[in-house]
């Protein structure tokens, strides 16, 4: 679906369309009324956004809960509500420096001449954020968005009603639509949100629908951060205690029920480690959880079709000679609540559904690997993840692997917490994105990496104008620059 090029059109499209284009033409309007908010205007708008999530922060967490069916409170306080509030604070703390101007070179030639790079707000923003974690990845895109000037539109996904109308809700009492403003809905309004003529799009989800998003944003030359998923290896060096190793990867694992784009997806132990590994993991997964059926902490799957999906998965790779151990500690039936227990894959192989697609579950499948080559070859061989984790304490080795492999983020003796820090980047490379926000790299993905330059009355490029026959001139030249 192109957009109109003109308002006039409007008129033959659906309504819920036509709203769509007129508030991305509000938010136009008022950008280009006022194209260079101050730091403190920032700031203030940063902190406004803080006070409303601080405020409603239960009924966000009550919104969520009610989407997934059980959603774990904390979990939500904690990954989604915190993280934001301190990204919040980081970029108030540093975004006055990021917007001074940026002193460049100038060449001999063209002295006295002055260079610098300013950075202007994109405009207007479209942020598309997916259900795992709605509000994380629909505030934190924002308040990159909002630190570099910008006015934003955020598409929350249709599977998040409960908590889409409640972001609608608050951020309408901190911002005006012309800055900030929220559209929910799927189908045609999915469709359009992706082929609005924004200045920049930023999108969370999956492969698939990131180069439909992607397709459709050309139309317009819209440029695209894309956040895609991927399959996030861990590997596991054998000088490791599986003990304290099992802890870290079951936290990182079961975290929302492992609906996580970086979640460990799959790991390799070293040859004859797994049946140890399997114990450790059971004896920490069932401290954490020592029920799941009535366990307000272990989250549900957000819906049917994402629970057939992984239990097609799992059902396919045991009918290929997959075996299962299932963590259930107190022997409950979960038919009926959406929860899957806390499972090891084992005996799978690289052709196994299982292992070609993104999990997003609470199931671990697991390899074993003789020589680290051979795991550095398997990664390399497969597209590039939006994470990698590797167990060891040895930082040689572990440098070893980071130089020989890529993807989005390398983690070493620890899983997830690097999307919490406000000072890394995040996003992925190759299958699993392309381009970068949090910590500086969002500004200035978000900001116009404007050039310019200043010649003052004595224009000393006047001595090489032609006609070409000033001898003296291109002596200077050939013995001064071309040497």
């Amino acid at each position: 679906m192109n957009s109109p090029t003109d308002m006039g059109n409007l008129t033959s499209l659906p309504p819920e369309v036509q709203r769509l284009h007129k508030l991305l033409a509000l938010q136009k309007s008022a950008y280009q009324h006022y194209p260079l908010p101050t730091a403190k205007e920032r700031i203030e708008r940063l902190t406004r956004l803080k006070k409303v999530l601080v405020k409603y922060q239960d009924q966000i967490a009550d919104a969520i809960d009610q989407d997934y069916g059980n959603r774990s409170i904390t979990e939500t306080k904690i990954g989604e509500l915190l993280t934001c509030v301190e990204h919040i604070k980081y970029y108030s703390k540093h975004l006055g420096n990021w917007m001074k101007p940026s002193r460049r070179h100038v060449g001999l030639i063209h002295q006295p001449a002055k260079a610098w790079v300013q950075y202007q707000p994109m405009g207007v923003v479209g942020i598309i954020a997916p259900w795992n974690y709605p509000l994380l990845l629909s505030v934190g895109p924002l308040i990159c968005a909002l630190a570099a000037g910008n006015h934003a539109m955020l598409k929350i996904s249709s599977a998040s009603m409960h908590f889409g109308q409640v972001l609608e809700n608050i951020l309408s009492e901190a911002f005006p639509q012309e800055l900030v403003a929220v559209v929910t809905g799927g189908g045609v309004i999915s469709d359009t949100f992706s082929h609005l003529a924004f200045d920049k799009i930023i999108f969370t989800g999956s492969t698939a629908v990131g180069k439909t998003v992607m397709a459709a944003a050309s139309e317009n030359l819209v440029p695209v951060i894309l956040e895609l998923g991927g399959k996030s290896p861990v590997v596991v060096h054998p000088s490791c205690d599986l003990k304290e190793t099992a802890q870290r990867i079951a936290f990182g694992k079961l975290w929302n029920a492992g609906q996580t784009c970086v979640a460990p997806d799959y790991m390799f132990l070293p040859r004859g480690k797994t049946a140890e590994f399997i114990e450790n993991y059971k004896d920490v997964v069932s401290s954490m959880y020592p029920d799941l059926q009535n366990n307000q902490d272990y989250t549900a799957i957000i819906n049917d079709k994402q629970y057939q999906r992984i239990q097609h998965y799992v059902q396919q790779a045991q009918q290929q000679g997959a075996q299962l151990t299932e963590i259930n500690p107190a022997h409950e039936d979960l038919t009926g609540v959406h929860k899957i227990a806390p499972t090891i894959l084992t005996g799978v192989t690289a052709d196994m559904e299982i292992m070609n697609h993104e999990i997003f579950g609470p199931v671990l499948p697991v390899m074993e690997y003789d020589q680290i080559d051979q795991v550095i070859d398997f990664i390399n061989s497969r597209p590039r993840p939006l994470a990698l984790y590797y167990f060891d304490f040895d930082n040689a080795r572990a440098d070893y692997i980071s130089q020989r492999t890529h993807s989005g983020h390398f983690g070493q003796n620890a899983v997830l917490t690097h999307v919490t820090q406000d000072d890394l980047p995040f996003g992925g490379v190759g299958a699993s994105g392309m381009g970068k926000y949090h910590g500086p790299e969002g500004f200035f993905s978000l900001s116009n990496e404007r050039s310019v330059m200043s010649i003052p009355k004595l224009f000393s490029l006047k001595l090489i104008l032609p006609p070409f026959n000033k001898k003296a001139a291109l002596k200077v030249l050939e013995k001064t620059f071309l040497r």
